[in-house]
């Protein structure tokens, strides 16, 4: 052991000294490039950490824009569902829309079909109507002229009657002013043969004249209500005459 080592120390003093200085200078240089490098690697980390928190602040951000498009995009989403199930509900309506279009059309053609029948069955019932109309008139022509025939004939009748009222009526006046004359001409007579006669009683003449004056009143009160009923009877008959003149010319104008 302690030969070795005496041996290896025999090998170092015999190292060139020249060769160790110049080795450890350039081993210095060696150091102190490497300390350079160091304070530039040192400066560049710097700047790294610099950039990393820069960039770990913008990974922050990132994130955060990343959350509020990916809300974005779920909104979108959910926009675009709903307006495809508008779009479903619409062209739902849309179909329904049509059905109900075509459910109109056939009603309308229905109601069209029923108006024109309406309209061909009014026709009918108008042509119906007219014909009963026709046959009325004709049946009231009828009738009116059966009316006019037996107002005419009754118009007549009365006619007849009243002219012969009249006659009668002229009759009995004409035998009122003869029965008049012949009570005048009998009084007369009958007072001249009062007044021949002696006048042992002088109010004989009064009773008769008394008698006369009131028989003749009578007589004239009696022949008064007989023509004075005739003219009632004239004066009806020629009212409802009248009457039945102007119904014939009323029937005539209808």
């Amino acid at each position: 052991m302690n030969q070795s080592s005496e041996e290896c120390m025999k090998k170092i003093s015999s190292v060139n000294l020249d060769k160790l200085i110049k080795d450890f200078s350039q081993i210095e240089k060696k150091m102190i490039e490497i300390s350079g490098k160091n304070n530039i690697l040192d400066i560049h980390l710097e700047k790294m950490n610099y950039l990393l928190k820069g960039m770990q602040t913008k990974e922050v951000s990132l994130k955060e824009e990343c959350a509020t498009l990916h809300n974005m995009i779920k909104g979108l989403q959910q926009t675009i569902e709903y307006q495809h199930n508008v779009k479903a509900e619409n062209e739902q309506l849309k179909r329904n829309a049509d059905l109900m279009k075509e459910k109109l059309k056939s009603h309308e053609q229905e109601y069209k079909n029923s108006i024109a029948k309406l309209m061909s069955e009014m026709k009918i019932k108008e042509e119906e109507h007219k014909i009963e109309i026709r046959k009325l008139c004709q049946d009231m022509q009828k009738k009116v002229q059966l009316n006019e025939e037996k107002n005419k004939e009754l118009i007549e009748k009365k006619e007849v009657e009243i002219s012969e009222l009249n006659a009668k009526l002229r009759t009995q006046e004409k035998e009122k002013q003869n029965e008049i004359i012949k009570l005048e001409l009998e009084f007369d007579a009958k007072l001249a043969r009062v007044q021949t006669k002696p006048k042992s009683y002088p109010d004989s003449t009064v009773l008769p004249r008394s008698i006369y004056r009131r028989k003749l009143q009578h007589l004239q009160e009696e022949k008064n209500k007989e023509i004075a009923a005739l003219r009632n009877t004239i004066h009806s008959l020629e009212q409802r005459l009248s009457a039945g003149k102007e119904s014939h010319l009323k029937r005539k104008r209808f």
